[in-house]
């Protein structure tokens, strides 16, 4: 896939609230997100989903948001602190082709990569970087907007994500998006 990223002043369109009229957070990350997890948010951007999965981890929680822009990265960081969230959320700037997820080795219980596999230059070391992060039986949901990306596309990123450790458990349906449940084995 081509690596096509995001330009930051776009992810105020994307946080736009009439977006939950077809992609509500809360339904779509409620079935694998609870209290008291870790969980990874890669190409987080503004924080469409990352506010919502810091309600989902609750106090005890902790989510872990990355993007490679820091203009993305305050907007999250005031977003959070308006929710009343921000205790919950740790915002860090990822590193051309690395997120910077090293220490999470093995403890992470949730990731979420939403529209963020198609801007990259390697798939095959995000999910390995991914596979790394996550302990085994570790949930990695995969959703890609079908505008961008062909299906043809999206299977080779399903294929690469199985070749590095991962099986596919569920497709669940999001509008405007290819998506895909990926467990970590």
């Amino acid at each position: 896939m081509a690596n096509r990223i995001c330009p930051w002043w776009l992810g105020y369109f994307l946080v736009n609230p009439v977006r939950r009229l077809w992609q509500e957070p809360a339904r779509i990350l409620q079935p694998f997100v609870s209290d008291g997890m870790l969980a990874v948010e890669p190409g987080c951007g503004m924080g469409f989903f990352t506010l919502e999965l810091a309600r989902l981890v609750g106090p005890r929680g902790r989510v872990v948001a990355v993007d490679i822009q820091e203009r993305m990265l305050a907007a999250l960081r005031r977003r959070a602190r308006k929710a009343g969230l921000a205790d919950r959320i740790e915002a860090r700037l990822a590193a051309p082709g690395k997120f910077m997820l090293d220490d999470l080795a093995g403890r992470a219980d949730f990731a979420l990569a939403f529209a963020v596999v198609h801007e990259l230059p390697d798939e095959d070391q995000f999910f390995s970087e991914m596979h790394s992060v996550l302990h085994a039986g570790g949930i990695l949901l995969v959703s890609e907007p079908k505008a961008h990306v062909r299906l043809a596309e999206f299977q080779a990123s399903l294929n690469a994500a199985s070749r590095l450790g991962f099986r596919l458990s569920d497709v669940p349906v999001i509008k405007g998006s290819r998506s895909a449940v990926l467990e970590r084995v």
